[in-house]
């Protein structure tokens, strides 16, 4: 996009902007809309929640978030990578998985306590103004935590794609793909394959018609009818190759017919129990670090380089959540794939988010029908294309590439998950890269610097030892309090034994932001390179 003279002015979400740019912000909204139905009821099923708990996530995070946050571009809604949390909070709370569906029940809204909880716990970290405690983890342990997520969602919906239910750890499910494939039903593993095969070859579709419909919703279009001539959703049985397989309702989604019986108060009954405390941290911190990492990303991407408020953005998300976990739904966060296609889609205020829950309001509100004639083989497709991108070969190489520290770190993270939870296994990823530290000869909060002034408003920073992510915060302080004073800042990192890439990733940042403010930020070093 040209920020030529067509575009001078930098698009606002105020009340001019709501009218300024409808247009563009409508559009992009039903089109982030086509995306996020199939996801939201994709993501809902999955974590063990009624399908339409998605739903009201996003509706929440469109109509509620959008007046609170001053991210301009981000979409909120529920995530893949709090698909683990939800799950293993409401089968700790006693989800069977449909055979006693009045615990399922109870669990659904015991899991609803501790999202109004976590919910609660957001809106505080934002009011304490704390988004900058993301700098306390390292990159490579985030990236492996993502990435031990993509393999567990992989593991957890194949079997859904193959139209089986079975039960077990993400490893022993990894193992048993081959099984899987051999005993699927062929009716239902027919559409489940069927979506991959539309959502990953939607890339090589040159026609730019056809390319205005998102991959989601083009899946949808030709998966749903195929459901439909296939009987997919209809009770009763048949037979293929000598066996007999099931069919039947509980192979699609399930909304109900009227929206209002869909809400769901929650039960606070569970909430200081020791399941209860686990997970409601596990949201708050995943949630949190999740949603500002993500939120980063968009400004990053944003045309007009506009910049979040990462603790107002907090606040907006906890409030959003402590609202929709109060009628039935989801954790949500700044969603970083639906926002990508808002920019993509020409949107230009927050209004966007606004418009994209409106119409996910008015579809489940006034065809519930349609929703439910939607295969969940084709909901599992999509997931399952969702972790192997969290998980692919390529986020390995590309951390390995970062340097041998960060991919021990990387793999620790993910190994660590999958032995035992997703908040042991970031601790593991957490101490595996304190240690690295350790052996190199660093510390851990204590920033070896020292601060020489010189003439004309001019500062040298003096940095020494080792600077991995928590001594990012310190130094943040210093560049803030200069940043203020009108200084020009020299970072001399000659003598550093280590800077971690995320440090100079964010010192990067602060380049641009000096430069922003008439002043100069700058790096003296013998050879950048970082962490090796």
């Amino acid at each position: 996009m040209s920020l030529s003279s067509d575009h001078i002015e930098i698009p606002k979400g105020n009340l001019d902007g709501f009218k300024t740019h409808t247009k563009h912000d409508v559009l992009s909204g039903f089109l982030v809309f086509l995306i996020a139905l199939p996801l939201c009821l994709g993501i809902s099923l999955a974590s063990g929640y009624p399908a339409v708990a998605g739903i009201f996530t996003a509706i929440v995070g469109g109509l509620v978030a959008t007046f609170i946050s001053d991210s301009e571009l981000t979409i909120k809604g529920p995530a893949a990578g709090l698909i683990v949390i939800a799950l293993g909070c409401v089968q700790d709370f006693g989800f069977t998985g449909g055979v006693d569906p009045a615990k399922d029940f109870q669990a659904y809204r015991m899991a609803l306590g501790v999202g109004v909880v976590a919910g609660v716990y957001q809106i505080i970290l934002g009011l304490f103004r704390v988004g900058i405690l993301v700098n306390l983890f390292p990159k490579a342990a985030i990236h492996g935590l993502l990435a031990s997520i993509g393999i567990i969602i992989i593991s957890k919906q194949f079997p859904v794609l193959m139209g089986l239910n079975p039960q077990g750890s993400p490893l022993e499910l990894l193992a048993g793909i081959p099984s899987f494939i051999i005993n699927m039903n062929p009716k239902v593993g027919m559409i489940g394959i069927m979506g991959i095969i539309i959502v990953l070859g939607y890339g090589y579709i040159k026609n730019p018609k056809l390319k205005i419909i998102p991959a989601p919703m083009l899946m949808l279009l030709i998966t749903v009818p195929i459901g439909t001539v296939l009987a997919v959703g209809v009770e009763g049985s048949y037979t293929f190759n000598d066996h007999i397989y099931k069919l039947g309702q509980k192979f699609l989604v399930n909304v109900p017919g009227n929206l209002l019986n869909a809400v769901t108060f929650p039960d606070f009954s569970g909430i200081t129990t020791e399941t209860g405390i686990k997970y409601t941290v596990l949201f708050a911190i995943i949630g949190s670090l999740e949603g500002v990492l993500s939120a980063k990303a968009i400004d990053g991407i944003d045309p007009w380089g506009r910049k979040t408020n990462l603790d107002r953005d907090l606040l907006a998300t906890g409030i959003a959540n402590t609202m929709s976990a109060f009628i039935g739904g989801l954790p949500m966060i700044s969603e970083i794939v639906r926002s990508k296609a808002n920019i993509d889609n020409g949107a230009k205020t927050r209004f966007a988010n606004f418009y994209h829950g409106m119409f996910l309001l008015i579809c489940v509100a006034l065809v519930p029908s349609v929703i439910n004639q939607i295969p969940l083989a084709a909901l599992a497709a999509l997931l399952v294309i969702t972790g192997y991108r969290l998980a692919s070969p390529h986020e390995f190489m590309s951390i390995y590439r970062e340097g041998k520290d960060q991919f021990i770190v990387f793999v620790s993270t993910i190994l660590g998950v999958l032995a035992t939870d997703l908040l042991k296994g970031l601790a593991i990823g957490i101490g595996v890269r304190i240690v690295i530290h350790f052996i190199r000869g660093g510390s851990i909060f204590r920033l070896n610097a020292k601060i020489i002034p010189e003439r004309d408003q001019s500062v040298t920073i003096f940095l020494r030892g080792s600077i991995i992510f928590s001594s990012w915060i310190p130094l943040r302080q210093d560049l803030q309090r200069l940043l203020k004073k009108g200084k020009r800042v020299t970072l001399d990192i000659t003598e550093t034994k280590l800077v971690d890439r995320r440090v100079m990733s964010r010192i990067d940042e602060w380049t641009k932001k000096f430069k922003e403010n008439g002043l100069e930020l700058s790096v003296r070093s013998r050879v950048r390179s970082i962490d090796e």
